[in-house]
């Protein structure tokens, strides 16, 4: 059976969840095999063995960590290389549709990015992808190499799969435009109990219709109860009212939950590009004319403020 490769998403060995979907989608393709860069292995390998990697490719040389993403792109080429793998499968965030990209120029392939379905046809492998803004969905395939795909967080529920996750060491001697950009510093981030909002599962969105900066409290409380992460629209962000890297939209995050609650936002294309492969979305607006409302599965028209404070004394009650 060929080797499907997936890229493994981790912090010093702590696996994200978007890994574990990608190692499920591998397993509907060929045997999956994992690509693990930097410390932490030992911490990693249960998880990885837990969600079906009969292989994981470990590249845990010191000098990986001292540069950008250029040197993972070098230790995937080499593993597809050496591997004959029959696709590579990586998280479609920023960092892994930048190293998606030089690993394609790398091999001579294919790309696919934000892909939100992979499967296969007869031995090739079509994926499903959103294109034109979220407004169309393709069917795609990559028509030379080896199929290099970067599927969007959320697109699989992971699927447990015992496997040996047998340890395979690589070496890559690093070429020198891999090592052009160095990491002077590290900084730990101070995070909430927030999930992060691109891999989160359910996320609550707040737009114009919310008021002001201070009056967002009512989409924290909400997206609390829910054990949800918080987004919010372009005009939010534009006007100050939230930080930036919590922007849902064509010129910010593109998410894909189970569940997405849009709050007072209008539904702009700009902002449908990012959320409407959402698995469910509901909207709160007090406008109904709304566009947001042509693609909900569940949409309430009433002033907000008056909605998500019940909704969430409700959820709370019910969770007690």
């Amino acid at each position: 059976m060929a080797e499907i490769l997936v890229l493994v998403d981790h912090v010093d060995g702590e696996v994200k969840k978007v890994t574990l979907e990608l190692l499920t989608i591998a397993r509907r393709l060929g045997e999956p095999s994992a690509v693990f860069v930097g410390s932490g292995f030992d911490a990693a390998k249960d998880r990885l063995a837990e969600y079906g990697a009969a292989k994981v490719y470990v590249a845990d040389a010191e000098e990986l960590g001292s540069y950008l993403v250029a040197p993972v792109a070098e230790v995937l080429a080499k593993v597809a290389a050496d591997s004959s793998a029959a696709a590579v499968l990586l998280p479609s965030g920023a960092e892994g549709k930048e190293i998606a990209g030089r690993l394609a120029i790398k091999i001579g392939s294919g790309l696919i990015t934000d892909a939100t379905d992979v499967v296969s046809d007869g031995g090739t492998f079509v994926a499903e992808q959103p294109v034109f803004g979220g407004s169309t969905i393709v069917k795609s395939k990559v028509a030379t190499g080896t199929p290099i795909i970067t599927v969007r967080p959320n697109s699989a529920a992971p699927e447990a799969s015992s496997a040996a996750a047998e340890r395979v060491d690589v070496t890559v001697e690093l070429s020198d435009a891999a090592k052009a950009a160095r990491i002077t510093e590290r900084v730990v981030e101070e995070k909430g109990e927030r999930p992060d909002l691109s891999a989160a599962a359910i996320v609550v969105s707040g737009g114009r219709g919310v008021g002001s900066g201070e009056q967002f409290s009512v989409i924290e409380a909400l997206a609390d109860a829910l054990g949800a992460a918080v987004g919010a629209s372009r005009a939010v962000t534009d006007a100050g009212w939230y930080p930036h890297q919590h922007q849902v939209g064509q010129t910010g995050k593109t998410v894909s939950p189970q569940l997405y609650v849009a709050a007072g936002i209008s539904g702009a294309i700009q902002h449908r590009a990012g959320m409407q492969t959402s698995k469910t979305i509901v909207a709160v607006n007090k406008d109904p004319e709304a566009p947001i409302f042509e693609l909900v599965d569940f949409g309430v028209v009433g002033d907000l403020h008056q909605v998500l404070p019940v909704l969430t004394e409700e959820i709370t009650k019910r969770k007690g």
